[in-house]
């Protein structure tokens, strides 16, 4: 094809342009990722070959890649941040685009935008689009605490397509649970995993990371924009020293992904109509020859954790596009934040990882610098001006994000070509019927070790990373060690494949090398009342436990401390015989519970609730003694969620019921969701559940949410008596109507469900109770409950 056959909507890249300061270098102006970035924008408009300010003043679309500091909730930005990212840069440059887009979190963002403003641009969406991105976390980090820090807040009007953080799927609260949340620790956790399938043991694959990575150390010192501009040998990068600790086994500082750059990159696009008449020379035109997007599953969801599925197949439609295949590309820039991130395209798609072949052309993430998640902004520079130094050489660009999670890969040429559609929806289709891995997240027997890590913090702290199968059904399960003879396991020789121990607590899944030194680590907790407790007061009168929330101050708001206190108390209640009926109350008269403790969650300390749930209540299973909620004041939230788990409920007149949850960005996840609208009306329990509704003790009687309403104040009463009650009943019968109620509830059909063989009935026909029950009655006397 040639360019006068080209539909004038085809589009084209036709600038590139990089900014890029050292602290320490002459030069170093302080200058801000805005700044930066306008710098690399300017760059871009003259490296068309046309005149800047009629280009700029052409531009209609800017697209903006996130920065660090903007990538998440609550990360500080100590030296300030425009309120409008894409649209200061635009304002710098002299763009006045009507669109600005800051696009999701990822390091596939700067190829994705490009595959996405080209479509735009070939459905005449748009004509000319400038993408940039930049990092100025060096200097952030500098200057921080200088007494003349510059300030980089500004306030920018005008619309903003704010596409959001893009983080769904990206962590869980299974991964947070167990430390699972940082890049190296998810990546090693990969690399971990191939080194097994390749049958390597642990120097091979060292050896095998230092080759791959030492020519990128050779490309990055002759950048002029590296962060880290130093030549370093194979061994260099994989031997441990003080310089080059490890950070998350198997790997070392020097082979991580640097993050503390001052750099900026901005490409721009436009269709060949508007390249004609601004008069961009045909020599500056490059184009994309294959494109794709794809999405991997969650980490702990994939089949294989060796590879990189998504990425590949990425890479191989981009090719296929193209119609070229990998041995046909002159140039490459494979993201590499970490080794795997490499390898593992380069397993997909058959090419050398042992360094014989140049896979990046600025000197990679270690090396060039990580740039935050603009990083392949600056491949995608550098392969385009090495495509103009070779007119008809192909070049490709892979770009990620996540933890090999999101793909994004672009194949460049001079070549003169129209524009395809990929087919990426349907790969991702394809992608996602794949099955995937079903996980245990209370996990607790033997299993066998899948891949792993461990974790090196300051000081000299150690703390090993466990994904393996459970021997019972094959579920995956992740858990946590920090006990010396573990992390040996961990740390010499073949660890996976290894037979273990893992354990369930409220804190996460911990793994031991067997079930005895478990037992070692973590004694079992005797099932008793203790003297005293912090949060919790508990009063034993004959056959009935009283049980109060002793944080009147907080409401009696609920931290992991008292959640663990109240877990204690109502596994010593179960599994005490004397002990009947329990009542669970509130100190003062303000509320029950005003639920979870957001205060304290706000802190940052850490949190966990126990196995049994919050209060210890809301996800036990085998609640076989009656519990009655006596309700003073509020129930707000976790408490209400409390009283719904109790199996009867007494409140005074000054009770107010409400799932609060949604008031704060939160849902009510302990058991409410679900409680609520199986004991309301549906329209009216999802109002409340929507809309935070306050419910009155009042409404609630006539719903049937509780069984008694008292004069203010006297709920703990009111439960006292309806204990009573309950205690003229005989024990064994009662817990054995829970139990077969309990058994029953998820059987439909109502005959199935009566005729359901429950074993609390032979257990209760050979009961002494059931024969003391018949006797007194024939003996018209009052029964002598004995419990047995």
């Amino acid at each position: 094809m040639t360019y006068q056959d080209l539909d004038p909507r085809t589009p084209v890249l036709v600038g590139v342009g990089e900014a890029s300061e050292r602290i320490g270098e002459p030069g170093y102006r302080r200058l801000s990722a805005v700044e930066l970035a306008a710098a690399a924008a300017r760059q871009a408009l003259g490296d068309s070959g046309a005149d800047p300010s009629e280009v700029a003043a052409a531009v209609d679309t800017v697209a903006g890649v996130r920065q660090f500091e903007i990538s998440a909730p609550g990360i500080p930005s100590p030296l300030g941040r425009s309120t409008n990212y894409p649209r200061s840069v635009a304002a710098r440059v002299g763009a006045a685009p009507r669109r600005a887009i800051l696009e999701v979190v990822g390091g596939q963002g700067p190829q994705r935008l490009v595959n996405e403003m080209a479509a735009a641009i070939a459905s005449g969406e748009a004509q000319v689009v400038l993408v940039f991105g930049s990092e100025a976390i060096s200097t952030a980090q500098h200057l921080a605490k200088a007494e003349d820090k510059p300030d980089f807040s500004e306030s920018v009007e005008g619309d903003l397509e704010d596409r959001g953080y893009g983080l769904k799927g990206l962590v869980s609260r299974q991964q947070a649970a167990h430390g699972l949340t940082d890049a190296p620790s998810q990546y090693a956790l990969f690399d971990n995993a191939r080194r097994a399938r390749l049958g390597q043991t642990r120097e091979e694959y060292a050896a095998g990371m230092g080759a791959l990575f030492a020519p990128f150390t050779k490309v990055a010192a002759a950048n002029p924009h590296a962060a880290a501009p130093v030549e370093r040998t194979a061994e260099e990068l994989v031997t441990p020293s003080e310089k080059n600790r490890f950070i998350a086994e198997p790997y070392t500082r020097y082979v991580v992904a640097r993050e503390k750059v001052n750099q900026g990159a901005a490409v721009l696009l436009m269709s060949v109509a508007e390249a004609r008449r601004l008069g961009v020379p045909g020599e500056r035109w490059v184009f994309l020859h294959g494109h794709a997007d794809l999405r991997e599953r969650g980490l702990l969801e994939r089949a294989d954790l060796s590879g990189a599925p998504a990425a590949v197949l990425a890479v191989r439609h981009a090719l296929e596009q193209a119609g070229i295949g990998a041995d046909e590309l002159a140039v490459i820039d494979l993201y590499s934040c970490f080794p795997i991130a490499v390898s593992a395209v380069c397993d997909g798609l058959g090419l050398p990882a042992d360094g014989s072949r140049e896979l990046t052309v600025t000197g990679g993430l270690p090396f060039f610098g990580g740039a935050g998640n603009n990083y392949s902004m600056h491949a995608i520079a550098e392969t385009v001006r090495r495509l103009r130094a070779q007119p008809g050489a192909y070049g490709l660009v892979g770009a990620n994000g996540g933890s090999l999670s999101k793909y994004s890969a672009g194949v460049y040429s001079t070549t003169p070509t129209p524009w395809r559609p990929d087919r990426s929806a349907a790969l991702q289709a394809e992608l996602d019927s794949r099955p995937g891995v079903e996980q245990a997240f209370q996990a607790d027997g033997w299993g066998t070790i899948e891949t792993y890590t461990v974790k090196h913090g300051r000081g000299g702290k150690r703390t090993g990373i466990v994904v393996g199968r459970l021997e019972a059904d094959g579920r995956r399960f992740i858990a946590t060690t920090d006990d010396e003879r573990t992390l040996g396991l961990l740390t010499v020789g073949e660890p996976i494949g290894r037979r273990v121990y893992v354990r369930s607590f409220a804190s996460g899944n911990r793994v031991a090398v067997d079930d005895a030194l478990m037992d070692d680590l973590f004694p079992p907790r005797p099932a008793v009342l203790r003297d005293d407790y912090e949060h919790v007061l508990v009063r034993r009168d004959g056959h009935v436990l009283e049980v109060t929330i002793n944080r009147p101050d907080s409401r009696n708001s609920l931290h992991p401390p008292a959640n663990d206190e109240l877990d204690e108390v109502f596994d010593a209640f179960f599994a005490d015989p004397g002990l009947w009926v329990a009542i669970i109350t509130g100190a003062g008269d303000q509320a029950f519970s005003a639920g979870n403790d957001l205060l304290y969650s706000a802190s940052g300390r850490p949190m966990w609730v126990p196995k049994n749930g919050f209060a210890g209540l809301t996800s036990r299973r085998n609640i076989t003694k009656p519990v009655i909620a006596a309700v003073n004041g509020f129930a707000m939230g976790g408490g209400f969620e409390i009283a719904l788990a109790c199996h009867l409920v007494v409140a005074d007149a000054t009770a107010r019921f409400a799932l609060s949850e949604v008031k704060v960005g939160l849902v009510a996840a302990a058991g409410g969701l679900v409680r609520l609208p199986r004991a309301l009306p549906g329209k009216l329990a999802t109002e409340m559940i929507l809309t935070g509704r306050r419910l009155s003790a009042a409404e609630a009687l006539e719903h049937g949410l509780v069984n008694r309403v008292t004069e203010p104040g006297q709920a703990l009463a009111g439960a006292r008596e309806l204990a009573r009650e309950v205690l003229e009943s005989s024990p064994t019968s009662v817990r054995a109507s829970l139990q077969i109620m309990a058994e029953t509830q998820g059987i439909a059909d109502v005959l199935d469900a009566v005729t359901h063989p429950s074993p609390a009935l032979d257990d209760l026909m050979v009961s002494e109770d059931v024969t003391e029950g018949l006797t007194a009655f024939a003996e018209k006397r009052p029964p002598r409950w004995r419990n047995r």
